[in-house]
């Protein structure tokens, strides 16, 4: 069963809801705990890459390079310096002050990734439950 974050970072994915009113909602819910959202979204965005070697594909690098924040943030100088998984460690690491650069910062990345694989792979129908939200 979905919980309600995971329901909500998935409507944000596939424009159910706005990604500011989303990301809003989500930084603000009761539920929201840091490392719970990131290991959600880390688990969301390796999945929807479909270059499991690196984890560096067009689609990716094009999330990284339009996330809606100063490109001189250091989530997203992060995301742009270091490999996936290194980049990853990193951002966890970061302090508290960070965490809502850094969950915005996925949140767009799983939003432009997922959604590639919403128009290509599973274009014709798939097996993944949080595509067919109600």
């Amino acid at each position: 069963m979905i919980s309600p974050i995971e329901l909500l970072i998935n409507k944000i994915a596939q424009d159910r809801i706005s990604f500011n009113q989303g990301l809003k909602l989500l930084l603000e819910s009761d539920d929201f705990n840091f490392e719970d959202v990131f290991a959600l979204l880390k688990n969301y965005i390796f999945n929807s890459i479909p270059n499991k070697v690196d984890y560096n594909t067009e689609t990716y690098q094009r999330a990284i390079n339009t996330i809606p924040l100063k490109q001189t943030y250091t989530s997203i100088v992060i995301l742009k310096t270091y490999d996936t998984k290194i980049a990853f460690n990193k951002l966890r690491e970061l302090p508290e002050a960070e965490n809502k650069k850094t969950v915005t910062s996925l949140i767009w990345v799983f939003k432009i990734t997922d959604t590639e694989r919403r128009n290509t792979e599973c274009k014709n129908g798939c097996g993944h439950f949080w595509h067919k939200l109600e």
